[in-house]
């Protein structure tokens, strides 16, 4: 099969800025305590993903899920290994990110489809379709700003979920919204697996995880846990299932 996703011995750390001022510098130092310390994100993380594969990406909060996401997306870049993708990527890892809170709905409808790699022509074919699907067309006119972080979500997961992409990324979108949007999301995510997509999703919810994925990775303080099935990976963290957390009542 032809790899899709290819992260090899990644590591990314941040530099935590503890002291800003040249006081609070000073002050730490006099107590013996670093500045500015490190904080390692991902430590040396490696695995594959075939082509049309759908794994959940999972782990305690911290454990560096998000940026390992923004790794394999291209917003950041590691500072050591390399991550290698194949084809075009949407998705959405950060429920504002790509908006403009001062431009309507509209505006950003173009402003993020542009983003993720869309030309005009192509969100103006699809942008109907990205409008019902988000269901704000009252306010589709109105500054984004103004927007509950729910309604981002539908927005943002409208626009990505319109893109014809070759790997499909989400990072715990379905924690905000209504049940009823939950569900429609859960739907269409299926809908792009059963295209043939390769699917990143990271969820806490392991009901979401079992519904949508074969495959879990599981990271431990930025380190890889565990690679295998979502069963044994649940078992691994020792999660206990989750409530129907997106109100379908079951398969869908």
């Amino acid at each position: 099969m032809t790899e899709s996703v290819v992260v090899d011995h990644v590591s990314k750390q941040f530099t935590l800025q503890n002291a800003r001022t040249l006081k609070q510098r000073l002050v730490r130092r006099v107590e013996g305590q670093e500045t500015n310390p490190k904080f390692v994100a991902l430590d040396d993380v490696s695995f594959t993903v075939e082509q049309g594969e759908a794994i959940g990406l999972m782990g305690l909060n911290g454990s560096g899920k998000s940026t390992l996401l923004k790794l394999i997306s291209g917003v950041l870049r590691p500072d050591s290994g390399s991550v290698l993708t194949r084809g075009r990527i949407a998705g959405l890892i950060e429920v504002t990110a790509g908006f403009h809170p001062q431009l309507s709905g509209r505006e950003n409808i173009f402003l993020n489809a542009a983003i993720l790699g869309m030309g005009e022509t192509e969100v103006q074919g699809k942008f109907d379709e990205i409008v019902e699907f988000a269901g704000i067309g009252r306010l589709l006119d109105t500054p984004v700003g103004r927007y509950s972080s729910g309604m981002f979500a539908r927005l943002g997961f409208s626009v990505a979920a319109a893109v014809d992409s070759d790997i499909f990324i989400i990072d715990e979108v379905l924690a905000v919204g209504d049940p009823p949007f939950k569900k429609k999301c859960i739907k269409r995510i299926k809908q792009v697996r059963d295209e043939g997509r390769t699917i990143v999703f990271v969820s806490h919810n392991t009901t979401q995880v079992k519904r949508l994925c074969t495959r879990a990775v599981v990271l431990e303080e930025g380190r890889l846990g565990f690679d295998g099935s979502v069963a044994d990976a649940v078992h691994h963290l020792r999660y206990d299932d989750d409530t129907d957390e997106d109100g379908d009542g079951g398969e869908i």
